[in-house]
C-alpha cells in the first residue's frame, strides 16, 4: 500500500503542479487585460510592472487554487479509471476511499496552506498593490494624464492634446477645469504648452503653463450683486500651479495605514466588526432619537402620582375630587376635534406647519438613509471577508471530493472532457459565490450565508458523487426511473383494454 499511495500521490502532484502553472498563466494574462490602462503607455519600467503582477498573484491564488484542485483530482482519478487501474485495485480488495487516503491528507494540508494565504499573504499583497497603484501617479505625475480626454489630476480636470519629452513631462494644448469648494466649475485655464516639474526631494509638483488665458467666475458675497455674474479674465506668459503632495509618497512601496476589508487578517476583522457594529448602532440610535424628538411622538408617560395609590395608605387628597377627576372622560377623539378648538385662519396655519414638519423629517430620513446603508454595507463586507477566509480553505477539500469520484465515474483522463467538466463545475461554484456575495453586501441575505453558499451547494454534490463512485454506479442512472414510468404506462393501457 505504501508503494500504491506514493504512486497515486505522485500522479496527483504532477497534475496539480502542471494545472496550477497553466491556470495561473491564464489568469495573469486575464488580469493584465483588466489593468492594461494602469500600466500601458505610462512610461513605467519593467521592474515596476513586474512588481505589479507579482503582488497580484496571491489574490489570483484565491481563484486558481480551487479550480486546480478540482481539475487535478478529475485528471488523476479519471486516468486511473480509464486505464483500469481502479479495477485492479478493487479486485485486490482496495476500496476507493482507501486509494484516496494519501491524496486526502495532502488536500487537507493544502487547505491549511490556503487558509494561511487568505489570512496573511493576500491582505499584505492587497496593501502592496493598493500603494503601488496610488503612488505611481505621485512619482510619475504625467502617468495619470491621458491624451485627448479629461483626466482627474490632484483635484483638477486636465486635458492635453499631446505629451512628449522625458517621462512625458511636456504637455501641448492644455485645458484645465478647477472646481470650487461647492464642486462648481468656476475656473478655466487654457495654455499652449505646459511642463510638469517634480523631484523625489520635494513635496511639491509644479505645473508650469506658458502662453495662455485665465478665466474665473466670481461669486460676490452680497445677494443683490449675484445677478450681475461678474468674472475675471487675464492673459499670461507663464503661470505656475503648485500642487502639494503628502510627505514620503515618493516610494512606490510606501506603507500607509490604508485598510479595507480585503487588507485585514482575521483578528483585525473581528475587532473592526465589533467596533463598526457598535458605531452603526450609535449613529442609528442618535438619528432615531433626533427624529423622535422633532416629531414629538412617543412621549414618555408622566410618573404616576403616589398620592392616588391605595396600598394600605390613606390618600392625602379628597376622595371625592380624585374620583370625579378619574371618572371624567376626554371629549377629544379625532384630529378634527382638535382643529375645531381653533379659528379657521389658525387651522390653516397648524396644517401648513404640520405639513412642513413632516416634509422636513422625510427629507432628513431620505438624506440619512444612503449614509446608513453605506455604513452597514461596510459592516456586511467585513463579515463576508471574515467567513470567506474559512470558506476558501474548506472549498479546496470539498471540490476534491467532487472531482475525485467524478473522475472515477466518467473514466476519462487527459485535457478533453475532464477540463470541460472542471470548468463548468468551477464556474457554477464561482458565480454562485459572486451572486451570493453581492446580495450579502447589500444586506439582502445574511453575509455568513453569502460566504458559505457556494460551498454548501457543492458539499452534497461531493457526498452523492462519492457514494455513487464507491458503489460503482454511473454518473446518471435512468434505468430505475424508466422502469417506474414503463410500469405506470403499462398499467394504464391494461386498465383501458380490460
Amino acid at each position: 500500500m505504501r508503494i500504491l499511495d506514493q504512486y497515486i500521490l505522485s500522479r496527483f502532484l504532477y497534475n496539480f503542479l502542471s494545472s496550477f502553472v497553466i491556470l495561473m498563466f491564464i489568469f495573469i494574462f486575464q488580469t493584465i487585460w483588466l489593468f492594461i490602462d494602469d500600466i500601458a503607455g505610462k512610461g513605467l519600467d519593467i521592474v515596476i510592472i513586474g512588481k505589479f503582477l507579482f503582488y497580484l498573484m496571491p489574490n489570483l491564488t484565491e481563484k486558481v487554487l480551487p479550480l486546480t484542485v478540482l481539475l487535478s483530482s478529475i485528471l488523476t482519478f479519471g486516468s486511473l479509471a480509464e486505464n483500469y487501474e481502479f479495477a485492479a485495485m478493487k479486485a485486490s480488495g482496495i476500496s476507493l476511499q482507501r486509494s484516496m487516503l494519501s491524496v486526502i491528507v495532502l488536500v487537507v494540508f493544502l487547505g491549511g496552506v490556503t487558509f494561511y494565504f487568505a489570512n496573511t499573504v493576500i491582505p499584505a499583497a492587497e496593501q502592496k498593490i493598493y500603494n503601488l497603484r496610488r503612488n505611481i501617479a505621485k512619482v510619475k505625475p504625467a502617468a495619470v494624464i491621458e491624451e485627448g480626454v479629461f483626466s482627474d489630476f490632484e483635484g483638477m480636470n486636465i486635458k492635453v492634446d499631446d505629451k512628449f519629452g522625458k517621462n512625458d513631462k511636456y504637455l501641448r494644448n492644455v485645458i484645465i477645469h478647477k472646481k470650487s469648494n461647492l464642486q462648481k466649475n468656476n475656473t478655466v485655464i487654457k495654455a499652449a504648452t505646459g511642463e510638469l516639474i517634480s523631484s523625489e526631494a520635494s513635496d511639491i509638483i509644479q505645473l508650469v503653463l506658458s502662453d495662455g488665458h485665465y478665466y474665473e467666475e466670481l461669486v460676490p458675497k452680497a445677494s443683490d450683486e449675484r445677478k450681475r455674474y461678474p468674472f475675471a479674465k487675464s492673459d499670461f506668459e507663464t503661470y505656475t500651479i503648485n500642487i502639494e503632495i503628502p510627505e514620503n509618497t515618493q516610494d512606490l512601496e510606501e506603507e500607509r495605514n490604508v485598510r479595507t476589508d480585503k487588507m485585514k487578517n482575521i483578528s483585525r476583522l473581528k475587532k473592526d466588526i465589533d467596533s463598526i457594529k457598535e458605531n452603526n448602532l450609535n449613529v442609528l440610535g442618535a438619528f432615531s432619537k433626533n427624529i423622535t424628538t422633532r416629531m414629538g411622538a412617543f412621549v414618555s408617560m408622566a410618573e404616576k402620582d403616589s398620592t392616588l395609590s391605595t396600598n394600605g395608605m390613606e390618600p392625602t387628597l379628597d376622595k371625592d375630587i380624585v374620583s370625579s377627576s378619574a371618572k371624567e372622560k376626554d371629549t377629544v377623539k379625532t384630529t378634527s376635534d382638535v382643529l375645531a378648538l381653533y379659528q379657521n385662519w389658525q387651522q390653516s396655519q397648524i396644517i401648513s406647519a404640520a405639513a412642513n414638519s413632516i416634509s422636513n423629517i422625510v427629507n432628513s430620513v431620505s438624506g440619512k438613509k444612503q449614509d446608513i446603508q453605506n455604513k452597514y454595507k461596510i459592516y456586511y463586507m467585513h463579515i463576508l471577508s471574515l467567513h470567506k477566509k474559512y470558506a476558501l480553505a474548506l472549498s479546496c477539500i470539498i471540490l476534491f471530493f467532487v472531482g475525485a469520484p467524478l473522475g472515477a465515474i466518467i473514466r476519462k483522463g487527459g485535457l478533453g472532457l475532464p477540463m470541460v467538466i472542471a470548468i463548468v463545475l468551477f464556474l457554477t461554484y464561482y458565480f454562485i459565490g459572486v451572486f451570493a456575495g453581492n446580495y450579502a453586501k447589500e444586506g439582502n441575505i445574511n453575509p455568513v450565508l453569502g460566504a458559505w453558499l457556494s460551498s454548501l451547494i457543492m458539499l452534497p454534490l461531493g457526498i452523492i458523487l462519492t457514494r455513487r463512485a464507491t458503489a460503482d454506479r454511473g454518473l446518471m442512472s435512468f434505468g430505475h426511473v424508466w422502469g417506474i414510468i414503463a410500469e405506470a404506462v403499462g398499467k394504464r393501457f391494461k386498465r383501458k383494454t380490460s
